[in-house]
C-alpha cells in the first residue's frame, strides 16, 4: 500500500496570513517528498476560508518545481465547474511542466454553496452527470481530432493542445460512493477514490466491497487502483490521542456546518460554532473521531492500516486538513513517515 498526503490551505479566523498559510502547506509537501511519500493531493474549492484551493493545477505546478519525486494528484477537480476542452488542455499543460508527474482526480463536487454561486440551480445529481459527461470527453480529446454532442457540451472536431506527456494521458481518479459512481469510474478504466465520513470501518468495508462488485461487471477491464482517504492523526501519547480527536471533531462541526449551507458567511469564514452546539451535534463527538478516525499512536495507526491494507486498498492519503496548529501538523505527519510508514516497506 502506497501513502500520499492530502491537504490544503485553511484559513479559519480573518487574522491569518494567508501567505504564511501558504508557505506552511508547501512546507508539509516537502515533508512528504523527503519522507518517500507517493503523491500529494489537493482539491478545488472556490469562496470557503475553510479549504481555499481555487484551481489545484497552479498548486501542483508550484509544488513541482519545490519537490522531486512527489506523484502530483487533484483531489479533486470539480467537475461541472469545468468545460472538457479547458480540462483536457490544462492539464495536458500541467503534465508537461511536470514531466508526467500529474494524477487526475475529478468529481461532481460536495457543497451547495458552491453551485449556487458557480452554476446556480445545480444539484448533486446534475453535477454528478456533467461528471459522466465531461471524463469520456477530457480522454477523448487527449487522443485528438474529437467531435462532441452531448447533454451539457457540443463541440466540432478537436484536439487538447497541449497532449500530455503521460500515453494515454495521466491517470484519472473518480471519487465515488454509490455503486453507480464505482461503476461509472470502472467502465472508464479510471482509478477510484473513497472518502468514508461517519461510519467508521463499516463504510471502509463497504466501500470496497461496492468497488469489487464493480470490477467484477466489468471483467474485461483491467482492475483499477483505489484510494482511501481518511483524517489521520500519529499521537505522541495517549493524552495526544485525546486532543486530536477534540480538534478533529470541531472540523468535522464545520464541515458539517460548510455542508448544510445555511450559517451566515463573512468574508469566506462561516459564522462560529459555540461549544454548545459542537457539544449537541447528533453524531460528531470525540469519541466518534477517535473510533472512526485514524488516530492513534503509532502502533495502533499501524493496525488499523494494515486492515485496510488487508481489504485491497492500493493507497491510503492521509487527510491532514484538520485546523491543527502547522506545529501539530507537522509532528504528527513527522511521526507518520518516520514510525508507521516503515512497518509497510
Amino acid at each position: 500500500m502506497k501513502f500520499s498526503l492530502f491537504a490544503h490551505m485553511e484559513r479559519i479566523s480573518a487574522e491569518q496570513d494567508q501567505r504564511r498559510i501558504y508557505d506552511e502547506f508547501l512546507a508539509l509537501c516537502r515533508i512528504a517528498d523527503e519522507g518517500g511519500m507517493h503523491a500529494i493531493w489537493t482539491g478545488e474549492h472556490h469562496g470557503m476560508n475553510f479549504t481555499i484551493a481555487p484551481n489545484p493545477l497552479i498548486s501542483l505546478v508550484d509544488i513541482a518545481r519545490q519537490t522531486r519525486n512527489l506523484r502530483l494528484g487533484t483531489g479533486t477537480v470539480i467537475a461541472p465547474f469545468w468545460h472538457p476542452i479547458r480540462l483536457a488542455g490544462e492539464a495536458a499543460m500541467v503534465d508537461i511542466i511536470t514531466d508526467g508527474r500529474l494524477e487526475l482526480g475529478i468529481a461532481r463536487g460536495a457543497y451547495n454553496f458552491e453551485y449556487e454561486r458557480l452554476l446556480p440551480g445545480l444539484d448533486a445529481w446534475g453535477a454528478g452527470q456533467r461528471m459522466r459527461e465531461l471524463i469520456p470527453a477530457v480522454k477523448a480529446l487527449w487522443k485528438g481530432d474529437y467531435t462532441h454532442e452531448g447533454e451539457f457540451y457540443t463541440f466540432p472536431k478537436t484536439t487538447s493542445a497541449p497532449q500530455p506527456v503521460q500515453p494515454g494521458g495521466p491517470p484519472i481518479w473518480v471519487a465515488a460512493r454509490d455503486p453507480n459512481s464505482h461503476e461509472f469510474a470502472v467502465s472508464q478504466g479510471c482509478n477510484v477514490q473513497v472518502t468514508p465520513l461517519w461510519k467508521g470501518e463499516e463504510e471502509i468495508a463497504f466501500l470496497m466491497e461496492t468497488f469489487k462488485a464493480a470490477c467484477q461487471k466489468y471483467p474485461d477491464q483491467p482492475r483499477p487502483r483505489i484510494m482511501l482517504l481518511q483524517h489521520t492523526y500519529v499521537a505522541d501519547s495517549p493524552a495526544d490521542v485525546k486532543v486530536a480527536a477534540q480538534e478533529l471533531n470541531r472540523f468535522y462541526c464545520y464541515f458539517g456546518a460548510w455542508f448544510m449551507n445555511k450559517r451566515e458567511i463573512e468574508q469566506g469564514l462561516i459564522a462560529p460554532l459555540s461549544d454548545a452546539e459542537i457539544a449537541a451535534h447528533p453524531f460528531y463527538s470525540p469519541e466518534a473521531m477517535e473510533r472512526d478516525l485514524v488516530i492513534g499512536e503509532p502502533q495502533d495507526v499501524i493496525r488499523r492500516l494494515k486492515h485496510y491494507e488487508a481489504l485491497g486498498y492500493d493507497e491510503y492519503a492521509f487527510w491532514i486538513d484538520s485546523s491543527m496548529t502547522f506545529a501539530r501538523k507537522k509532528a504528527s505527519l513527522q511521526r507518520f513517515i518516520a514510525e508507521v510508514m516503515p512497518a509497510f516497506q
